[in-house]
């Protein structure tokens, strides 16, 4: 079931695309189950994505990137999905939330020096803002930097980090300042700095393949040259970091549960019960309605707020509201494909499966369902 056309896509969208989409069913389909069993990728799939562009897009040019708008991103998260393994598509494109806060206010040597590196597929970048005290809350966090001549004294720790064992440049978040979110800054801190410490998170529901750890710090010494912004300024990149990790997740989301209904539809044309195929018998064709119905509305929300991010509005409540829509729908689409598959449904090395363990992930990272919803009301003034 191919997906729908989109009034956003140009014939270069289109072939961006097909790249993509070899890509994937050459390097990523065969062994991602596999993979995901071992819990584990090969290092070296960094830089085969990057050959194929999928590391450039949307990056600066000077820095070998491809200044590409924003349908290009949304290609990039909807056609690795449909490996249909969510731990795979987060830590391959962890530089997506790890990246964007060093190009927006990183020195030009400190972005000289990583940049182009991570583009490359060379080096691995990380976002590293969630705390084992707090999550969501992130006016809330306490790990510490201060300031001691031409460095910055970092304490404290950091978890449920994305390629926090593999990275070797983390974007952290920090307090320089008072507490609240005027009190926090954004550094820049290299995987073998002096005190600086990790162990991976292994035993997860789902996104086995993910490269997920706890950092800790210890009287780290990071280079005031590393700080990106202002001083006690981060909460804004923050912010605008995750507006754009809250879209690209909500892609993702809706091409997980277009993965579901194409799985569900070829089991159904071949599964036969009671003398026909499933597809045929009417309470399975009225599932296949309701979650195309689910799937193409999300779809056209989520291309409609790209067309207005792209134009330079802002609309943060929408946004909130389409991320948790998105979940919502990979949940409805992953639970009835599963139903549907039966026993095929509920073994493992089944897309659907894998995908109805992901859901949970996706509702809880990038900011959990039930602050979206608060986020969004507050957006709207009330």
């Amino acid at each position: 079931m191919n997906a729908v056309s989109s009034p956003f896509h140009t014939e270069e969208h289109e072939a961006y695309r097909d790249t993509l989409r070899a890509f994937v069913g050459k390097e990523l389909e065969p062994h991602a189950a596999q993979w995901d069993e071992e819990g584990t990728f090969p290092r070296e799939l960094y830089r085969k994505a990057a050959e194929v562009g999928l590391f450039a897009a949307g990056y600066p040019e000077q820095y070998g990137g491809l200044d590409l708008d924003l349908f290009y991103m949304l290609i990039n998260a909807q056609e690795l999905a449909r490996a249909g393994v969510g731990g795979l598509h987060a830590s391959l494109m962890s530089h997506h939330i790890g990246l964007p806060p060093i190009i927006r206010a990183g020195l030009p040597a400190l972005k000289d020096k990583w940049v182009p590196a991570v583009i490359r597929g060379d080096k691995i970048s990380a976002l590293a803002i969630t705390e084992p005290g707090g999550g969501s809350d992130v006016a809330a966090l306490t790990t510490t930097a201060r300031r001691d001549g031409d460095h910055y004294v970092v304490n404290g720790s950091k978890t449920f980090i994305t390629s926090g064992m593999r990275a070797d440049i983390y974007t952290v978040a920090v307090r320089t300042g008072d507490p609240g979110h005027k009190g926090i800054s954004l550094l820049a801190i290299e995987r073998d700095t002096a005190g600086f410490t990790r162990t991976p998170l292994e035993k997860k529901m789902g996104w086995w393949c993910s490269d997920t750890a706890t950092l800790y710090f210890d009287n780290c010494r990071v280079p005031v040259e590393n700080l990106l912004g202002e001083e006690n300024q981060g909460s804004k990149l923050i912010m605008q970091n995750f507006n754009s990790e809250r879209l690209f997740m909500a892609a993702a989301c809706t091409a997980y549960a277009r993965v579901c209904l194409e799985e569900m539809i070829e089991y159904g044309q071949q599964r036969r019960t009671f003398g026909k195929t499933l597809m045929e018998h009417q309470v399975i064709r009225h599932k296949v309605a309701d979650m195309a119905m689910r799937i193409n509305a999300t779809q056209a929300y989520l291309e409609q707020l790209t067309w207005r991010v792209q134009n330079g509005q802002n609309p943060v409540a929408d946004v909130c509201l389409l991320k948790n829509q998105a979940t919502q729908t990979m949940e409805y689409c992953a639970r009835e494909a599963v139903q549907t598959l039966g026993g095929a449904g509920y073994l493992r090395g089944c897309k659907s499966e894998r995908i109805y363990r992901e859901v949970r992930v996706n509702a809880i990272g990038g900011g959990a369902e039930e602050i979206m919803r608060d986020l969004a009301v507050r957006q709207m003034g009330l």
